[in-house]
């Protein structure tokens, strides 16, 4: 009979970064771990049209819609956090830096700056994006930009129309 010696060097894997590929897991609901440009645009975005989309359906509920609205606007806030942290740590920065997305403009920098080639401090590279997932990415950019824009523009012609009207 065999005995394990107690005081022997331990031999189980340690890191939890491991990965066949070297590349990382893709993890949205934890602060943990890295995702890249096209991803965190995609998901960002993504998460908060459906998230609206979602929250307008559930006022249609009579008693329990404004609750249920709030929970998912909660959970877009906890998810966006998520994400904005892990975009952190992928230009190799704690995520503390995350509060930067509170300031209006100055939260673009997560949409501008590279993440870091190789593996960092906060784990090893995301997976690479496919051209789909760029094309959606782009495409969910471009709608985001042209709600802002709209939202801008047509007041102002509101505006002009009515005046133009009353003149």
């Amino acid at each position: 009979m065999e005995q394990s010696n107690p005081y022997s060097t331990p031999t189980a894997a340690v890191s939890d970064i491991q990965s066949d590929d070297g590349f990382g897991d893709l993890k949205i609901f934890t602060a943990k771990g890295r995702i890249g440009r096209i991803r965190y645009i995609m998901y960002t975005i993504g998460i908060t049209l459906v998230g609206a989309l979602l929250a307008g359906l559930m006022m249609l509920i009579p008693v329990a819609g404004p609750f249920l609205m709030g929970a998912a606007y909660i959970a877009i806030f906890v998810i966006s956090i998520f994400l904005t942290i892990q975009r952190s740590h992928d230009f190799n920065v704690t995520g503390w830096l995350s509060l930067v997305m509170f300031i209006p403009l100055v939260s673009l920098i997560f949409y501008v700056i590279p993440g870091t080639k190789s593996s960092n401090k906060y784990g090893l590279q995301p997976p690479p994006n496919g051209k789909a997932m760029t094309i959606v990415a782009l495409l969910l950019l471009a709608v985001f930009v042209i709600g802002v824009l709209a939202a801008i523009a047509l007041p102002a012609y509101q505006d002009y129309v009515t005046r133009a009207a009353a003149g």
